[in-house]
This record gives structure tokens, sequence and C-alpha cells, in this order.
């Protein structure tokens, strides 16, 4: 019999009292101390990095047998196929900021940057003893003068699709990432996070996912969440009329039940060009103050970009995000982060409720057919319904692309996906396992890895099969183990 028990497991489970209490006691941010003229300045941009490498079975020759590795780690063994040469140049993107803003600051500049680490490549970073790239995001997270600069987003910790895995799958990955998080970087750093950036930039668009959705991101003290401007729509199913100003994403269930949450609005497409060039800045040079909610308010372009995919990323950001933040620092048109623009926006008597409601793409429709409390039978009747008569009608969710469906053509792998959740959900959670029981522990990074958009994204091959595989072994240690 195969012993499934892997030797080193992160940190993903088990403070679940201990996190919550530490998200309940968020300190304020005092915008007054950032260093920003927020009463002189015209309008601002924000940037986000995306970070994110998979776990996958490729430690070996042998799939069925081969260690779970970072797929950093492949392509540092690897190095002479495809693009695998830029895992070096990768490596230093991973930790490039924690050079960058100290130097910036010994200038008396005032950089900006909002960063996003799923929890696999984390954990890939331990794996690997990465113990410079963790040192360095360390820096960022804590250090007085940078944190001041830098704000790191939460996500979700496998890198899943919000839209097409099982909401209560959904939520363990967000809880996964904050007990990842505050083991690395401690517990005051977790407590400084406010905003959320869903994987993929997936957003689910089912009433009732798209409410675990928010409710989910609430629950684990989430204050906004990043979106795609075509993912979204205003109530009355028109596209955002304004997308540099936030607005309260709005979703109703089957059962008439209301979450929201902020939502601040990534504008165009993914290209890393954008950010690469730091075309937000000179988007922003474009725009002025306009009125929100009976008051005059800076508009805040943001974008988000893979930190080191594509050469544009890896050699021309540098040079370019230096020289904006040298010519944007006490300018009318500075680079500013999500949560302390909002808590500029508090402090000036905006709140929450003020900012224009819009819901996820498709619902206006939808909801012309369905009544929201009418019950999850009558919904599945309606969508079926809306489907046939409007072939664009889909509730698959929106993403970074309209290109890529994330559920069509991957039956073989979404089967095994949907067996390992059910599992775990009734042998693991439904029995009551401790989450302090390695068991639980082990079980759970099974399901978390296996759920990795990754292994949807390529189309059929070795992924799907990368994917196939850790299901295989995430159900046969359940059902070995209870």
């Amino acid at each position: 019999m195969p012993n499934f028990f892997l030797d080193h497991l992160p940190n993903i489970c088990g403070r679940e009292e201990e996190i919550k209490e530490a998200i309940q006691k968020k300190e304020s941010i005092n915008w007054e101390t950032t260093g920003i003229d927020f009463g002189r300045i015209k309008s601002g941009a924000s940037i986000a990095l995306h970070m994110h490498q998979p776990l996958i079975p490729a430690g070996g020759v042998d799939l069925q047998s081969a260690r779970i590795i970072s797929n950093l780690q492949y392509m540092f063994e690897h190095l002479g196929e495809g693009d695998n040469h830029n895992a070096p140049v990768f490596q230093w993107c991973y930790k490039r900021m924690g050079q960058f803003i100290p130097e910036l600051l010994a200038e008396s500049k005032k950089p900006r940057v909002m960063l996003d680490y799923s929890g696999t490549l984390l954990f890939g970073f331990e794996l690997m003893s990465s113990g410079d790239i963790l040192d360095s995001l360390n820096k960022l997270a804590n250090d007085p003068l940078c944190k001041q600069c830098v704000e790191f987003l939460g996500t979700a910790w496998g890198h899943p699709v919000a839209p097409s895995t099982p909401i209560q799958d959904f939520r363990l990955h967000v809880q996964a990432w904050q007990h990842h998080f505050a083991s690395l970087f401690g517990i005051e750093a977790l407590s400084r996070i406010r905003g959320f950036s869903p994987p993929e930039m997936a957003l689910p668009n089912h009433p009732d996912v798209a409410y675990h959705f928010v409710k989910t991101l609430r629950d684990c003290g989430y204050e906004w969440v990043l979106v795609q401007e075509h993912t979204v729509e205003q109530l009355d199913g028109k596209p955002l009329s304004f997308k540099h100003i936030p607005h309260r994403l709005v979703c109703v269930n089957s059962q008439g039940e209301k979450a929201e949450i902020i939502a601040i609005i990534k504008t165009q497409g993914s290209d890393t060009k954008l950010v690469g060039q730091m075309q937000p800045w000179y988007e922003a040079r474009g725009l002025n103050r306009m009125e929100c909610c009976g008051r005059s308010i800076p508009p805040l372009v943001t974008q988000i970009a893979d930190g080191e995919n594509g050469g544009v990323m890896m050699n021309e950001f540098p040079p370019k995000y230096f020289e904006v933040v040298r010519n944007c620092s006490d300018s009318p048109f500075p680079l500013l982060n999500v949560s302390e623009y909002l808590a500029y926006l508090k402090a000036a008597g905006i709140k929450e409720e003020d900012f224009p409601p819009i819901q996820p793409i498709f619902q206006h429709v939808l909801f012309q057919f369905f009544e929201p409390g009418s019950g999850t039978q009558k919904l599945t009747e309606t969508i079926e319904k809306v489907r046939k008569e409007n072939p664009r009608f889909s509730m698959e969710g929106g993403s970074w692309t309209n290109n890529i469906s994330w559920v069509r053509g991957y039956g073989e792998l979404l089967g095994p996906m949907a067996q390992l959740s059910r599992l775990f959900y009734e042998k693991v959670l439904g029995k009551g396992l401790s989450s302090l029981d390695p068991r639980y522990k082990q079980a759970l990074f099974y399901l978390l890895v296996s759920q990795t958009s990754c292994f949807r994204y390529w189309g059929s091959g070795l992924w799907t099969e990368y994917g196939k595989e850790i299901c295989r072994r995430g159900i046969e240690f359940i059902k070995q183990n209870f």
C-alpha cells in the first residue's frame, strides 16, 4: 500500500479562531500619515503584480509516484525545455520589489505597489528553500517604512477558478491562504490585508455562487475585491459608465439573501504591457477630480498583471517603474494603493453604500425572468430557459479573458475534482474532524492543489493529466484514511 503522507505540508489550517480574531482587529489606516496630499491631487494610479506558479507531480519520471514540486523547480531542473530558461529571471522577479522599494524610499520618493502571491507559489519557495525571496517579502510586509508603500492582497490558496469551484471549497482556499500568509509573515501582517485578488480575475455570475463568493470574502474580513470591467454590469444591464471610482458589488441569491462588497474596477484586458510600461499612470494624468456622492474626489486608474511573465515585465518594468515613481512622487498624479485611497474617501464622509451598485454580468437578463427568493429549483429552471433563448447567455462567470472556458472540454478533470470534493465534504468535514489532525491537513492539501486553474488553462494534455493525478492521490488518501 502506497504511503500518501507527504514529508512537508504548508500551514493551511488549524488556527481558525486566531485568524478570525486577527482579521476582526484590523488597525485603521491613517491616510494623513501616508505622505500623500489627497486634497491636492487630481487623480491616482494603482498597480498590482500577480505572482503564481502551480504545484505539479513532476519530481520524478513516473507520473503516479513523482513528488509534488513547484513548477518553478521543474523549470530550473529542465532549463532546456521551452521557455524554462526564464526560471532564474522569474525568481528575481518574485523578490525584486524588496530591493526597489527601499531604493526609492532612500531617494525620498513615494513608491506604491500591491502584491498578490498564490499559496502554491509561496509553498514552492519553502520547498525550494528560497529564503532570500521570503526574506524580501517579509521586509515588504513588516518593515515600518516599506509596509506603508506595499499592500499585499489576499487571494485563494490554490489559485482556483471561483465560478466552477464548489463554494465550500473556495472558502477553504481563502482561509488556507490567510493561514499560510500569517505563518510566513506574522499575524499582524495578515491583519493589515483588506483587498482580495481573485485568481484569473474570475467572478461568479450564477446568483447562488456569486452570493457565497462575496459572503466568503466578507466573513474572512475582506473589505474590497478587484474585478475585471467586462465581468460586471450596472443593475440595468448596461456597461459601467465610469470605471475609475469604487463601486458596490451586490449579489442576491435564489433565496433573496444579499451580500455586498466594494469593487475596484480593473480596466481593459489582461496585457502585461499595460503594467510593464506603467500605462495606468499615463492614463491617470489625463483625468481630473470628479464628483462622487456629492463630493469632489480623485479618480483611481487600477491595473493588475503577471509580475514575472513576458519580456516587458521581466525587462522593461524595472526602469519604467523607477522613472514613473520619480516623476509622480509629490505630483498631482501619484501612485496609490487601494486601501489608503478608500481610507481617504471614508474620512471624507463617503460610505460604502454611497458607491454606485453593480452586479455580475448577465444577471439583469436573468432577473427579468427570475424573482430572487423564488428558490433554487425555480432558478435552475429559469437559467436553462434563458440559455436556450439567448446563445450569449452563460452562467460560467467571467474572467480576465473571454476566449477561455474553464468548464467546456474538461469533463475528464472536472469529474475527479468533483469526486475529491465530495469525499472531502463527506468524510472529513462531515465527520467533524479537527483541522489540527494531520490527516485533515493532508486531505485538504490534495483538495486545494487539485483545483489549480493551470490544469484547465492549456487544454488537454500533460497539464490536465497533472490535475487528474493529484485528484487520484487525494481520492485514494481519503478512502484509505477515513
